[in-house]
């Protein structure tokens, strides 16, 4: 059990490894791994945590949740059964809370087969207990869990395809007990919750729009479409990414296509406080899913290898559309 808040560790999945990174606050460029994990044999990582102290990790596959200690031995494991031979189409997630004392696992049951709708499991971190249960009425194909960094509620986006999306939240109580609350929509997508806990930030599943919610109730405090950054709302959406680069910026990314059917996107500022506008945000990325903010200024990119790269400075500090490595 970790009871003590340790700096963010983030995990990388490469060649049959599960690469642990801790996020320092001094350290930026290409980081080093702190730990690599080995996984067993024949097991495909669809997500992963690992421990603040480093000592275990616990991963995903599409068919169960491991639970490893750092030297590779087995600590606990349990099987999503029955067994889903399909490939494709629901991938589970898995989060670790705040005090360590509890892993929740996401499972996409409908879609892999296995009867019923999907699951929402809390464990006991150390023996892989199970201490709760929730039948969702979704039907995803796969979730994201999202930790508060104040209270330690978990958050989890459900994204079904077509359908739109569900977003949950769950609390384990003093007396052990978990409470699970639904917010009431179904075209919302859960991006990220605010570094102070006070919000957190979801786009439309049609993409039309991006908005701002009081932590916990779901109030909008305030939403934005794309010609709200100027942009013609016909040919322009909002990207299911950025975030929170300060407890007071969010990064909101806009994309489309260009006269010659070329991709294109561009990422900008928002003041959460005011909720509005705060310029361009000029950085260069391959893709608009690979820019990770981190809530402290600064944020992720991926180098060639798959390396995270940690960047700092705000628009006007860089020296180039690249930004700012030193």
């Amino acid at each position: 059990m970790v009871s003590v808040r340790h700096p963010k560790v983030i995990t990388r999945h490469r060649d049959g490894r599960i690469h642990a990174y801790v996020i320092e606050s001094d350290v930026h460029g290409a980081l080093e791994p702190a730990a690599v994990f080995q996984v067993r044999p024949g097991d495909e990582v669809v997500a992963s945590v690992v421990r603040p102290d480093l000592e275990r990790v616990v991963y995903a596959t599409l068919n169960g949740v491991v639970c490893l200690g750092r030297a590779g031995a087995l600590v606990w494991k349990t099987d999503f059964e029955p067994h889903s031979d399909r490939p494709y189409g629901h991938v589970p997630d898995c989060a670790l809370s705040r005090d360590g004392r509890t892993v929740w696992v996401y499972r996409p049951d409908a879609m892999a087969g296995r009867g019923g709708g999907d699951q929402w499991v809390v464990h006991d971190a150390d023996t892989g207990a199970v201490l709760a249960r929730r039948e969702l009425k979704a039907v995803g194909h796969a979730g994201n869990h999202h930790v508060h960094p104040v209270d330690g509620s978990i958050y989890l986006d459900i994204g079904e395809g077509q359908d739109g999306a569900v977003i949950l939240r769950g609390t384990v109580g003093a007396d052990g007990e978990a409470e699970f609350v639904t917010y009431p929509w179904w075209d919302r997508c859960l991006i990220d919750l605010a570094p102070d806990g006070r919000q957190f930030m979801t786009v439309d599943h049609g993409q039309a729009d991006v908005a701002f919610h009081h932590h916990p109730s779901g109030d909008m405090l305030f939403t934005l479409p794309a010609e709200a950054f100027g942009f013609d709302p016909e040919t322009t959406f909002i990207e299911w990414s950025g975030g929170y680069l300060t407890p007071d910026l969010a990064v909101v990314t806009l994309g489309g296509e260009g006269q010659d059917e070329e991709e294109w996107f561009r990422c900008h500022l928002v003041d959460v406080r005011t909720g509005t506008l705060s310029g361009d945000f000029p950085v260069e990325t391959d893709n608009a899913y690979e820019l990770v903010p981190l809530g402290d200024g600064s944020w992720l990119t991926r180098g060639p290898d798959g390396t995270p790269i940690r960047w700092k400075g705000l628009p006007q500090r860089f020296g180039s559309r690249k930004g700012d490595r030193n």
